[in-house]
């Protein structure tokens, strides 16, 4: 089945570490129309270690920071998201990362969706992977911020926006998922699962042995977009891949998740901001 879905709008803003680059991302895709009628929203961040944004690990402060002085221009409750990994407890995270200081600054709760005691069963139609997934209901009843990290991955390639989602289910012992496929449980995520907006942190990005022991990139850069396909296609370019070998972006793309192709770019030029990242022990 070919699936043809409208023109996906993504934006490429390059600038300094700061709040304006993030700023201007939102402004380009319209934020708020995503968020419209919407009365929380949940910023999931990406707390895979408990290395600071300056090493490429973990979604910078600052951009978490842009994003919720934003969305106090609406009357929407924010809280910042994760959940504990395999390896990392992601409150250790919270505080190491600079995440705490920031949230108590502007008076934003952090959630460790682990600790999320009401949960719903969600059924995976035409699944890859699992036939159905188990989140806390508070997911399902907000608008999902996927504020990702721009990062190699030693097991699916890229960690964007898509991979992000992953995070959302509360688990611990997150290794099952990768036995069974880490590509197929991403798309059968993301079928479920839509975020809102995805924000891209490549202000310092990690390529080579990602996502936890690569090595820094200071790409001064954010993309953002409404279709999570779209802005993880374009940021898969922006770092030198064609998002087509990388299999769940193909295959979301394929399922009609969003697209890969029919994109328009604003803000920066793609070939401006490329950059050929290191890869390393691809699976």
């Amino acid at each position: 089945m070919v699936f043809v879905l409208d023109k996906s709008t993504v934006a490429l803003v390059k600038g300094e570490r700061g709040h304006e680059p993030v700023f201007r991302a939102l402004d380009l895709i319209d934020y708020k129309t995503c968020l419209a009628g919407q009365k929380r929203a949940l910023i999931k961040v990406n707390f895979i270690t408990t290395k600071t944004w300056d090493s490429g690990g973990t979604t910078d402060p600052i951009v978490v920071e842009a994003i919720i002085m934003r969305l106090r221009e609406l009357p929407i409750e924010v809280f910042v998201v994760e959940s504990d990994a395999s390896m990392t407890n992601a409150d250790k995270a919270y505080v190491a990362t600079g995440m705490k200081e920031m949230c108590e600054r502007n008076g934003v709760k952090f959630l460790n969706l682990r600790y999320e005691k009401d949960k719903v069963k969600i059924p995976v139609p035409n699944c890859e992977t699992l036939k159905n997934i188990t989140v806390p209901r508070i997911v399902t009843e907000s608008a999902i911020i996927s504020a990702a990290k721009m990062k190699t991955h030693m097991a699916t390639k890229v960690t964007l926006g898509m991979k992000n989602m992953f995070g959302l289910l509360p688990d611990k012992l997150k290794f099952k998922y990768h036995a069974q496929g880490i590509s197929g449980v991403v798309v059968d995520i993301n079928t479920v699962l839509h975020p809102a907006l995805t924000v891209i942190d490549g202000f310092v990005a990690m390529e080579g042995r990602g996502p936890t022991d690569g090595d820094p990139v200071k790409m001064d850069l954010i993309v953002s977009g409404k279709d999570v396909v779209a802005t993880d296609a374009t940021a898969a370019r922006a770092m030198g891949f064609d998002p087509k070998e990388i299999s769940h972006i193909r295959k979301a793309g394929e399922k009609g998740i969003g697209n890969i192709d029919n994109i328009e770019i604003i803000g920066e030029k793609l070939e401006d901001v490329t950059r050929v990242f290191k890869k390393s022990n691809w699976k």
